[in-house]
């Protein structure tokens, strides 16, 4: 899978695979492959959504009010 893909693109191919799976038209080979793939953009997505946890968490109130801190790479 394509790392650099977004979070909406990457939730949508999941989306696509699942609603093949739902039909029950694949064949077994087919339907493990989807289920693989499925698997992998679900961890894909959870590590999207925990780096943008991790980036959101990096705000911060301030005596000016909201404040942005910097985050290292290596937090997210």
């Amino acid at each position: 899978m394509d790392e650099a893909r977004g979070f909406e693109e990457t939730l949508a191919e999941l989306e696509k695979r699942v609603r093949r799976l739902e039909s029950g038209e694949v064949p077994l080979e087919e339907a493990l492959q989807l289920f693989e793939e499925g698997v992998n953009l679900a961890r894909t997505c959870h590590e999207q959504l925990e780096a943008a946890e991790k980036r959101v968490s990096a705000l911060s109130r301030g005596s000016s009010g909201i404040e942005e801190r910097a985050v290292n790479e290596t937090d997210l």
